[in-house]
Formats: C-alpha cells, sequence, structure tokens
C-alpha cells in the first residue's frame, strides 16, 4: 500500500495527476473495508492522509483556476470545497473514533460515497473545463505546483480550511503539527 500520493510523470497533467490519485482513494477505501485489525488501521491512516494533501492541493490549485475560466463557475466550486469540508468533518469524527470503533464501518461507508460522488462530479464537470480551456502546457505546470501543495500540505483534516487563502494563512502551521505527529505516531509502533 503506497502512503503517498499518486505522482505525475514530468509530460503528465494535472488532470491526469487528480485522476490517478482518485483511484488510489477509491483503492484505500477498499483496503480499509476489506482489512482488520492494524491492516485496517494502516490503510484507513494512509486514506486519511491522502484525502487530506488531495484536498488542500485542489483547495489551492485547481479550484482557483477553475473559478478563472469562462463561465460561471463560482456555484460548481462552492458545491465541491462544501464536500470537502462535509469529507474534512467526517473524516475527523472518525479519526477521534478509531477503526474499532462503534459506527466505524458505516461511517466509512457513508464517506466513501460521499468522496466517490465528489471526485465524480470532479471528473466530470471540473476537468473536461480546464483541459478545455488550459493550455497543455500550463497544466503540466499544474501537475507540478499540486505536488508542491501537497508536500507541504497538512496530513489531517482540518474542517474549515478549503478556501486558498485559509490554505495559505493556516496550512503551513497545521501541517506542521500535523507532520510532528504522524512521526510520534510512527515512532511508537
Amino acid at each position: 500500500m503506497a502512503d503517498a500520493p499518486a505522482t505525475a510523470g514530468p509530460n503528465e497533467d494535472v488532470v491526469s495527476l487528480l485522476l490517478a490519485q482518485h483511484a488510489q482513494i477509491e483503492e484505500l477505501f477498499l483496503l480499509v473495508a476489506g482489512s482488520t485489525g492494524p491492516a485496517r488501521a494502516d490503510a484507513f491512516n494512509a486514506l486519511v492522509r491522502l484525502l487530506a494533501v488531495h484536498e488542500t492541493a485542489e483547495e489551492e490549485v485547481v479550484h482557483p483556476l477553475s473559478r478563472t475560466l469562462p463561465g460561471d463557475n463560482d456555484a460548481l466550486i462552492d458545491e465541491r470545497l462544501a464536500e470537502e469540508r462535509q469529507a474534512k468533518e467526517t473524516l475527523k469524527v472518525l479519526i477521534e473514533g478509531g477503526v474499532d470503533a462503534d459506527g466505524f464501518d458505516e461511517g466509512v461507508l457513508l464517506l466513501r460515497t460521499s468522496v466517490l460522488q465528489h471526485a465524480r462530479y470532479e471528473e466530470r464537470y471540473e476537468f473536461p473545463r480546464l483541459r478545455q480551456h488550459v493550455p497543455p502546457d500550463r497544466l503540466r505546470q499544474l501537475a507540478t505546483a499540486v505536488r508542491a501543495a501537497e508536500a507541504a500540505a497538512p496530513t489531517r483534516p482540518h474542517p474549515g480550511t478549503e478556501s486558498a487563502t485559509a490554505n495559505a494563512v493556516l496550512g503551513i502551521p497545521l501541517a506542521a503539527v500535523d507532520r510532528i505527529r504522524d512521526a510520534i505516531r510512527g515512532a511508537s509502533k
């Protein structure tokens, strides 16, 4: 199981990178559902980390760009941000309860449904517009920007930081705290 998000090659664009990460997220949900004990906890931790960095990068790089494309995109992006906030809130509850808590299975199933629906909306409505209106060389540069945003992103969900501004102001301190917690958890295993 990969702990790091899927990365694009030098010729892949941001849409290809995000699509690969959507597939990785779906795979991690299946691993969480099909595992028990420490394997389940590891799969869930990998899922939490990937969702956190992936959504942060979309909020910092992709969604702001989508707002600038021709047409009225504000409602589309506002809906995606609301979905991301809801997913962060659900993830936070699941993390606090732990993988052995009553209701974890149901919570993960509901989260899976909403996260995959969110991904399909991006894939159907947002990503095609990016490919239509953004030059291919710029889309490749954006893949690099997304990887950089993910490298500095928090590794846990933080509801309320769904805007590029909130991520810019709070992202680095939250990422530092999350990464220290991750190191402590890793050292204690």
